[in-house]
């Protein structure tokens, strides 16, 4: 294999891209106008973008620099499901440079079909467009567990832990939160569970035992059941039980967007003041050293694989 593709959701780059964004990400399915306009403010309120592509490129940058530090010779693309460059684009771009395999690594840690099913499908549908000549794409294993990954976790709750360390964090108390879904989709999955091993070894390796999991950024039919408990109501209930301070670890999001910086840093955030409570959240990993390790890593094993197969056919 000779290239790496890193795919990922994609976000709006200035105040004119967000409404065309969320058309693409809808695709035609029915909103109610004043969701739709209710996510359109939340955009405005974080400054008009979402850093989400900056993010993504930086990682692949760093990506792409380690494995040339540790000798190998690959070129990394960057494809987005909802906003440019393109999957089919990339596969594109690609395949008129000549790549005719790459490995894939998707930028979601926990499985599922509203995750990485749905980027597989989307590269699916850009390769049948791009044609004969699109690169075969093959995937890494499942992550959500690597030492690597739950590493830079831990130290990225470091990062904001009070002083006091581990005595303080005790009497902190420590939320993983992860994108809900619907509880349809996860009965057939193992997501919650690649969610509760993530946070089990970050906070393993934080030497925490008090934690608890949580989700966030629900939308679709409010009458149909998604993963819970909510994060706000967690937090309540975490105040209810005398906890002072709220110590967020958004276990299931790789880089700032809106899901981290408006539900989050502001929505959530409010939700810990109005409780009496102290808010702080851990950064996501993004371009953490170890993250950055730990796929260059998964890159190697995968090509190494494919080398593998191809000698044997």
């Amino acid at each position: 294999m000779d290239s790496v593709l890193i795919i990922g959701f994609g976000g709006p780059t200035d105040p004119k891209m967000i409404r065309p964004f969320l058309d693409n990400v809808l695709r035609g399915r029915p909103v109610p106008q004043e969701r739709y306009e209710q996510v359109v403010r939340q955009y405005e309120l974080i400054g008009g973008s979402s850093p989400y592509n900056e993010n993504t490129f930086r990682q692949a940058k760093a990506l792409g620099e380690r494995l040339n530090q540790n000798g190998t010779s690959a070129t990394v693309y960057v494809g987005f499901r909802n906003w440019d460059p393109t999957m089919k684009d990339t596969l594109q771009k690609m395949a008129d440079e000549g790549r005719r395999s790459a490995v894939g690594f998707i930028l979601a840690a926990h499985r599922s079909e509203a995750s990485l099913g749905r980027y597989q499908q989307e590269i699916e549908a850009a390769q049948q467009e791009v044609g004969a000549k699109a690169p075969v794409v093959t995937y890494t294993k499942a992550w959500y567990n690597h030492p690597l990954f739950l590493d830079a976790a831990a130290d990225r709750v470091r990062e904001v832990l009070p002083a006091g360390g581990k005595e303080a964090a005790g009497r902190s108390a420590l939320i993983f939160t992860a994108h809900s879904i619907p509880q349809s989709l996860a009965d057939r999955s193992p997501y919650v569970e690649d969610i509760r091993n993530s946070a089990e070894g970050v906070a393993a390796r934080l030497g925490i035992i008090d934690w608890s999991l949580s989700y966030q950024s629900r939308s679709g039919n409010p009458r149909d059941p998604w993963l819970e408990p909510d994060i706000n109501a967690r937090i309540r209930q975490k105040a209810e039980e005398g906890y002072q301070q709220v110590v967020i670890v958004p276990i299931g999001f790789l880089s700032d967007h809106v899901e981290v910086l408006f539900d989050l840093d502001h929505q959530a955030q409010n939700t810990a003041q109005e409780a009496g409570m102290k808010f702080l959240r851990a950064p996501t990993v993004g371009d953490h050293p170890k993250f950055i390790e730990m796929m260059a890593e998964l890159v190697r094993e995968t090509s190494a694989g494919g080398k593998k197969e191809a000698s044997r056919s």
